[in-house]
């Protein structure tokens, strides 16, 4: 049960930020992506930037921005946080997501002002 990862559409997202639902986004690109753009959050969310080849060593830093809420992971197009999601559960977290399509796809369903790449 510990590999179990949900998956959240960019609707979804949009929805839960807009309800105001806690969440961690936790962001696994590289600098130069996250330098490009980034989804924009604002409380009670919280937005964490770890390139996903930092995520084991971060990982206490990852528990403790998430504060026990649920954790979005997102990346381009979704492979890499999904593969850092199920990495995360494995890890014993709960509550964790994967961001379908990435931030490309939010950038296409939900916001335009994001820019592309």
């Amino acid at each position: 049960m510990s590999d179990k990862v949900g998956r959240l559409s960019p609707v979804e997202l949009r929805d839960e930020l807009s309800s105001g639902a806690s969440l961690l986004l936790l962001d696994v690109r590289e600098p130069m992506e996250r330098a490009f753009c980034a989804i924009q959050v604002t409380d009670p969310c919280r937005d964490l930037f770890v390139p996903m080849g930092q995520v084991a060593a971060r990982v206490d830093e990852i528990m403790e921005a998430a504060q026990g809420a649920p954790i979005v992971v997102y990346c381009h197009h979704g492979v890499r946080s999904m593969a850092v999601a199920r990495w995360l559960a494995a890890q014993g977290l709960a509550r964790v997501y994967n961001l379908d399509g990435g931030i490309d796809a939010w950038s296409v369903e939900v916001d335009p002002d994001t820019p592309r790449y």
